[in-house]
C-alpha cells in the first residue's frame, strides 16, 4: 500500500520549501497556502520516493525531497505516461494526474547533474488538479485509481 510520507509548500516564488506534518488542500487554493496553488492542472505536484532515490542514486548523492520543491511524496507508488488522467485518493482528498512535472535548471542550481538525473522515467514527478478537497496527513493511505 503506498502512503503519504511528506507534505510541503512554499509561500514566496523561490522561498524556500516548508515541510508540514498535516495540510488543507482545497480546489481554490491547492496545498494550504502554497504561492502555486491556484486552480489548474499544476495545482498540487507530487513525487514518488522511489523515483527520488532512483535519481539521487545516479548522482551519487542523498538529497533531501524538498530539494525537488513537490508538495507531496508518496512512498510506495512510481509514476508514468500511463497515469494521465488517473486519479488519486490521499485520504479523503482527490487528486488528476495532469502531467509531468518537468525539472528545471533550479534543479541544476540546487545540484548539479540533478535536472538530467530527473528527466527520465517521470522521475520529476506529476502535476494534478485538486477533485475533491479534503484535510490530508502523514502517513494518510494512498490509491490509483482510473
Amino acid at each position: 500500500m503506498a502512503t503519504l510520507i511528506g507534505i510541503a509548500f512554499k509561500t514566496e516564488k523561490d522561498g524556500a520549501m516548508i515541510s508540514a506534518a498535516q495540510a488543507e488542500v482545497t480546489q481554490a487554493k491547492g496545498v494550504e497556502e502554497d504561492i502555486y496553488g491556484r486552480p489548474g492542472n499544476r495545482q498540487v505536484t507530487l513525487l514518488s520516493s522511489q523515483q527520488w532515490q532512483q535519481a539521487c542514486e545516479e548522482l551519487d548523492k542523498h538529497l533531501s525531497w524538498l530539494t525537488r520543491r513537490a508538495n507531496l511524496l508518496i512512498d510506495g507508488l512510481s509514476f508514468s505516461q500511463q497515469d494521465l488522467g488517473k486519479r488519486l485518493a490521499i485520504g479523503e482528498l482527490v487528486l488528476e494526474i495532469t502531467g509531468e512535472t518537468d525539472p528545471c535548471n533550479k534543479m541544476d542550481l540546487a545540484y548539479p547533474g540533478l535536472e538530467k538525473a530527473l528527466q527520465s522515467d517521470w522521475r520529476g514527478g506529476v502535476t494534478c488538479r485538486v477533485i475533491q478537497g479534503a484535510h490530508i496527513q502523514l502517513n494518510n493511505s494512498v490509491s490509483l485509481t482510473y
